[in-house]
Parts: C-alpha cells; sequence; structure tokens
C-alpha cells in the first residue's frame, strides 16, 4: 500500500497574481499575462527546505490589485492531516509577511479593484518616464512608462512600501525586509501606465528599487543601491534597464551624491549595470574623443555631463591632424587624473568605473600593438592585485603570478561576452 506524501513545495504551492479591473483587462494583448505567476524563493517565509507539511494540492494564492497592491490572500487544498501538531501553518506564517488587513473574500477584492483602478495614482514624484511599442492591437500608439521617487515621507508610502516589499523576499536571494526606522531610505519605483478604450489611463506596479543615503567626506553623500526588482510578468523587455537609468539620472541631478555604488550585486544585476554603464559611456561624445582619439596635449576634459546624442562604437581609434599630438587619454596605459576627474563627474563608483575603461581599452585595442597590449595587462593585472591582495599576498611568488594572469585572462573573457552584448 503506497504512503501519501503530505509535504508540498512552497515555490510550487504559491501562486501571485497582479490583479487587473475589466476594462483594463479588454486592452492586454494575447500574451500578456499578470495572473498566476510564481516565486523564485520562499525559504524567508516557510524555511530553509521550502516545504509545507500537512496537506494535499495546496495552492496559496496571493493576489494584489495591480495599482494599488492592495492584498488578497486564500488556501485550498484537497485534504489536510488531522490532530498533528507538525502540520504547518499555512496562512499564520504568511500573514506576518504581509500586512494586516488582507482581504480574504474574493467578490469584495474584485470590487476594490474596480472602484480604485481609476482613482490609484502613484505616491511621489515623476523622474523619468520612456515609451514602447504597445503589446496589444487594442492599445492605440505606444505604452507608457513612468518612474517616481518617494520616501517615507511621503504621505501613504509607507504603507504602500509595506506591500510591495515582499516581492523582495520573493525573488531577491537573501533579500529582506529593511529597517523603517533607519534614516536615509528612498525609493525609485516604475509603472506602467495603460489607455482603456476610453483613454482613461490606470497605473500598474512592475517593480522597484530602495536606495539608501550614506556620509561621503566632507559633506555629500554615497548612494548605495541597496534592492532592485522586476516582477517576471515585466522581465526581459528593457524595463530593468530604463529603472537603472532611471536611477543613474536622478543621482546626476542631485548635487549633494557624489557616486551611485550598488550593494552585493547578483550576477544578472552586474550584466545590466554593465551594459548601461557601458552604453552611456559609448555614447558620451566628449569622452569617447579624450578617451582615444588623437589630440592636443592641452586638451581638458570638457566636464563629463552625460551627452543626450548617442554617438556610434568604434571599432578603432580615430586620428585628428593638426598641433601638438598625444594618445588618447585612455592608452593604455591610462591617464589615471584623466580617469578620476571623470569618475567624480560623472559618479560611478571606483572599481565600476575602472571595470567599464579597461573593457573600452579592450574594445578598441589593436592585438598586434604589442606595447599597448603589454601595458593593458599590466594595468588590470594591478587593479586585480590591489582588490585581491589580502590572498594573493600569502602565496609565494611564483604561484601568485600564475593566479594573476588566471584572473586576468578570466577578466577578459568576461570583458568579451559583455562587450558582445552592446555591438
Amino acid at each position: 500500500m503506497a504512503t501519501t506524501d503530505w509535504t508540498t513545495d512552497s515555490n510550487e504551492a504559491l501562486v501571485l497574481s497582479l490583479v487587473r479591473a475589466r476594462e483594463d483587462k479588454q486592452v492586454l494583448g494575447d500574451t500578456e499575462s499578470y495572473e498566476g505567476f510564481k516565486p523564485t524563493f520562499t525559504y524567508p517565509i516557510y524555511g530553509e527546505d521550502e516545504k509545507i507539511y500537512g496537506y494535499q494540492d495546496l495552492v496559496i494564492n496571493l493576489r494584489f490589485a495591480s495599482g494599488s497592491l492592495a492584498p488578497f490572500l486564500s488556501v485550498h487544498y484537497a485534504e489536510k492531516l488531522v490532530a498533528s501538531s507538525t502540520v504547518d501553518d499555512v496562512e499564520g506564517v504568511l500573514k506576518q509577511f504581509i500586512p494586516p488587513g488582507y482581504e480574504t473574500d474574493e467578490e469584495a477584492f474584485l470590487a476594490h479593484i474596480e472602484k480604485e483602478a481609476t482613482t490609484f495614482t502613484p505616491i511621489g514624484r515623476r523622474i523619468y518616464s520612456y515609451t514602447l511599442p504597445a503589446l496589444s492591437v487594442s492599445t492605440l500608439g505606444d505604452t507608457e512608462y513612468e518612474v517616481y521617487h518617494a520616501t517615507f515621507n511621503d504621505p501613504g508610502f509607507r504603507e504602500y512600501h509595506r506591500r510591495m516589499q515582499i516581492f523582495i523576499l520573493l525573488y531577491i536571494e537573501a533579500g529582506s525586509y529593511i529597517n523603517e526606522e533607519e534614516d536615509g531610505w528612498e525609493f525609485v519605483v516604475l509603472f506602467e501606465k495603460r489607455k482603456r478604450k476610453n483613454e482613461t489611463a490606470t497605473y500598474h506596479f512592475m517593480g522597484y528599487s530602495s536606495l539608501y543615503n550614506f556620509y561621503c567626506f566632507p559633506e555629500n553623500v554615497r548612494m548605495r543601491l541597496s534592492q532592485f526588482v522586476i516582477l517576471p510578468p515585466y522581465q526581459r523587455q528593457g524595463h530593468g534597464s530604463e529603472l537603472y537609468k532611471a536611477i543613474y539620472h536622478y543621482v546626476l541631478t542631485r548635487p549633494a551624491i557624489s557616486e551611485l555604488t550598488v550593494e552585493d550585486p547578483a550576477e544578472a544585476f552586474e550584466d545590466l549595470r554593465d551594459r548601461n554603464d557601458l552604453q552611456m559611456l559609448l555614447a558620451n561624445e566628449q569622452f569617447m574623443k579624450e578617451g582615444f582619439e588623437i589630440q592636443s596635449v592641452t586638451g581638458s576634459h570638457g566636464g563629463g555631463r552625460v551627452q543626450k546624442t548617442r554617438s556610434h562604437m568604434r571599432s578603432a581609434p580615430i586620428r585628428v591632424s593638426g598641433g601638438t599630438k598625444s594618445p588618447g587619454k585612455m592608452g593604455p596605459p591610462v591617464d589615471k587624473a584623466w580617469v578620476e576627474r571623470w569618475r567624480k563627474d560623472l559618479k560611478l563608483a571606483g572599481r565600476q568605473f575602472q571595470r567599464l575603461v579597461e573593457m573600452l581599452i579592450m574594445l578598441h585595442l589593436d592585438p598586434a600593438d604589442v606595447r599597448h597590449a603589454r601595458a593593458f595587462r599590466l594595468q588590470v593585472k594591478e587593479r586585480l592585485y590591489r582588490f585581491n591582495f589580502e590572498i594573493l599576498a600569502q602565496l609565494e611568488k611564483e604561484e601568485r603570478l600564475q593566479k594573476l594572469e588566471e584572473t586576468f585572462q578570466s577578466v577578459c573573457e568576461d570583458y568579451t561576452r559583455l562587450l558582445a552584448m552592446v555591438r
């Protein structure tokens, strides 16, 4: 006789939805689906093993109004183990991670969505917007997307944040709730602005990022990007890049912010960041001109602000004639003082900017130029040695040199992969 398995994978049992009003659903395309997606992680809620014990055919429906994120929770199962102290309290555990007052009556939840769909507006100040071609033939023209900046000082945002923060646990490995009592938190929240057939626009939550201000001597702050999440229905459509651009442009507009840093980025986010930073630098005509053209010795960096006009990537440096000539500031070897001036103006973190410079040099490097190839190799290895000093210092010289060379080759392979993404 077969034994019954009373254990359920919590990642499979939990079903998430962003629910829209009826009229908002009418303009969705055939490929658009914002309901019935799964979490990536549930161990912060249901334990390291991500298992729930005591149920058959367990389904946990956690649904949100697509704009206000008003929550609804229901738990269904075919059978529950009787009289056992080991049966998990599914709702009792989950409700510790969502705000009190969540709806459990489906009709009331759907009625609430219909009522508030046209009255909900994002909290805070709009700082960025962009458009993309509509995914549905029912939507005329492009679809608009807007990014809003908010803090806990904005009326109603503290409550809104408590609704959206659960997505950090469900989609960021080792993600955790922030301490609301700490000063210095800022948030950027991304919304889709979708028009109904009658031209009425409604807002729908897509993702957000949390930012934290650190003191930076003598009187500035360093902005740390702490958490960053785009929900699954909106992933792989370019929205993550747009949210990152919104954050970066916001940082550029704040004189008190000295640089943008990132806290323990996941590999996927590192790629997103690298791609966008590279594209920004490639589009900055003054930076590229000074870095790679042969130019006057007395040339200055010209301020270093991001230019609106995009330039095409060059496969080799462009030479100009006339005047006293010297190689571009990128060398190699790179002009460190010039790089530091640009880094400060562009407000990028030191190690990140060094990596970007190395990628750009590699992009323009002529493999047949032995002298420049050697200078590039030494430049990268110097950075790697400083970054890994404590580990490398414990090795014998021969082993240290071998490890440096292995790391250098690995870095070059990764640079080649990243550069291929921005061509």
